[in-house]
């Protein structure tokens, strides 16, 4: 006779075919001096675009203790491309006239998500960008 303490739960059944992976969110920085590089690294998309996420994450990418932080940077950096390509997109769309009226409204887009993003991680930690290529893994 097997009393409830032998008997093992079975295993978890796998996720339904075709379904994403789960999003494994990172743990929230426990060093602030890291919460406050993440914030700056958002807001610095504003002004230099991809220059500044891609030191910090070049900076970064190698050291266990700083995953938080890679994780933030990489976030910004993919976002930061995105951004880019639509500016690309836009200077061709241009010759149209139509890249005249969607260049300021992808800087305003550009302007909004980065102020989201660093208040986000200011408070909560992380934060994940809703249109993003995520190029960079």
């Amino acid at each position: 006779m097997s009393t409830p303490s032998d008997q093992v739960p079975p295993p978890p059944a796998p996720p339904p075919y075709g379904a994403p992976p789960p999003y494994d969110p990172v743990p929230p920085a426990t060093n602030t001096d890291d919460k406050n590089i993440a914030m700056l690294t958002h807001l610095s998309g504003i002004l230099f675009s991809i220059i500044m996420p891609l030191i910090v994450w070049l900076m970064h990418k190698d050291r266990a203790d700083k995953a938080y932080l890679v994780t933030e940077a990489k976030e910004a950096l993919n976002f930061q491309i995105t951004v880019l390509i639509g500016y690309v997109i836009c200077w061709i769309l241009t010759f149209l006239l139509i890249g005249m009226i969607l260049t300021p409204l992808l800087w305003l887009a550009n302007l909004i998500f980065c102020i989201i993003a660093a208040v986000k991680v200011s408070s909560d930690g992380t934060y994940r960008y809703p249109f993003a290529l995520r190029l960079i893994s």
